[in-house]
């Protein structure tokens, strides 16, 4: 199976996932194999959001749409270009995934697979439902794939190399376990915006976006703020308030009372509005529910300070004031060539 067959076979599962969107499932009759897997992928949507409420129809949703725009011949072709595979020696390829939101290990799963190995899946018990149906229609819309995908609960022993993916803790365990083994084992990082005050309010109310979207749960979310001495929240308060229903979700809900009755009888002092708290904390990972903050002084100190502390980083958010910042509302939207912890997955893959 060549490279041009495995993206036309990615090209395909781009447009049959594109009919489910955040403006509501709309069939086409002219996706392939739809008669066979359209009514079978709403329900394995159900399953998953009643097997882990995080998981709703909206956010899984929102992933599929930003997995269908990046599934198209073009952006797949631009991916690829600049690397050379070795078609004659395929590996067995590992994969662990993380299952804090929808498909959040779909990436690793179409690098192995366009690159030409053998995938082995092992899926977190919150996100089991989605990433094996896909492999099915995969399978089906490219027969030359079935053999390749496995998906597995037991222990790992046959593979190659492997891509895992895990808290700090887990890594140093990954570490150890597959010291032997090529590997990409990836920590915990969250992600920051720097605000300067000039901000509009379209930019801050799209940083509500990087803020709300799956509940904060993803490395992309910003957990934390730095903005200048004496900086006035009202109008970043102002920007997130059309999130405010989120509040009704019962575990957010949960988590933020929680937090709220920790802090307080800590005695922090909170800055918050119904369904967000802000507290000033030089921690980089904050509590759901939860953004913390530090001031600056000086904006050249603060860059050096983002350098310094780049491992535990995924991405900064700003107008253009630093080095490859991410725009307002862009985090939930990388390109393929947007690595997890800015390390080549198919630099690696091609490699092993």
């Amino acid at each position: 199976m060549d490279l041009q067959q495995r993206i036309n076979a990615f090209v395909k599962l781009g447009e049959f996932i594109g009919q489910f969107s955040t403006n509501g499932f709309q069939k086409n009759e002219h996706i392939t194999a739809n008669e066979l897997f359209f009514d079978g992928f709403q329900h394995q949507i159900a399953l998953a959001h009643q097997h882990n409420a995080w998981f709703t129809k909206e956010n899984i949703a929102y992933a599929l749409s930003g997995w269908s725009t990046s599934l198209n011949s073009n952006t797949l072709a631009k991916w690829v270009e600049s690397y050379q595979f070795n078609e004659t020696s395929p590996k067995k390829v590992a994969i662990i995934m993380a299952g804090n939101i929808p498909l959040v290990g779909f990436h690793d799963f179409l690098s192995v697979l366009i690159s030409g190995h053998h995938v082995i899946v092992r899926q977190s018990s919150n996100d089991k439902q989605l990433l094996p149906y896909l492999a099915k229609y995969l399978e089906h819309v490219a027969p030359n794939l079935k053999g390749r995908i496995t998906f597995t609960e037991d222990k790992l022993t046959d593979f190659d190399a492997v891509i895992a993916t895990g808290s700090n803790n887990t890594a140093r365990y990954f570490e150890h376990y597959f010291k032997g083994k090529p590997s990409i084992i990836r920590k915990n990082r969250n992600s920051v915006a720097v605000l300067t005050g000039e901000e509009t309010e379209t930019e801050l109310k799209a940083l509500s976006e990087d803020i709300f979207r799956y509940y904060g749960l993803g490395c992309r979310n910003v957990s934390k703020l730095f903005v200048p001495k004496d900086y006035n929240f009202d109008g970043f308060f102002k920007g997130l308030y059309e999130w405010h229903p989120i509040i009704n979700q019962h575990k957010y809900a949960n988590n933020y009372d929680y937090n709220k009755a920790v802090y307080l009888m800590s005695e922090f002092n909170l800055l918050e509005n119904g369904f967000l708290m802000i507290k000033e904390d030089s921690s980089f990972g904050s509590p759901i529910a939860t953004i913390f903050y530090e001031y600056y002084n000086d904006l050249e100190d603060l860059k050096l300070n983002l350098i310094t502390n780049a491992e535990h980083i995924q991405c900064v958010v700003s107008n253009g004031v630093t080095e490859n910042s991410v725009a307002f509302g862009q985090t939930q939207h990388p390109q393929l060539w947007d690595y997890a912890d800015n390390v080549d997955t198919i630099a690696f893959l091609t490699k092993i």
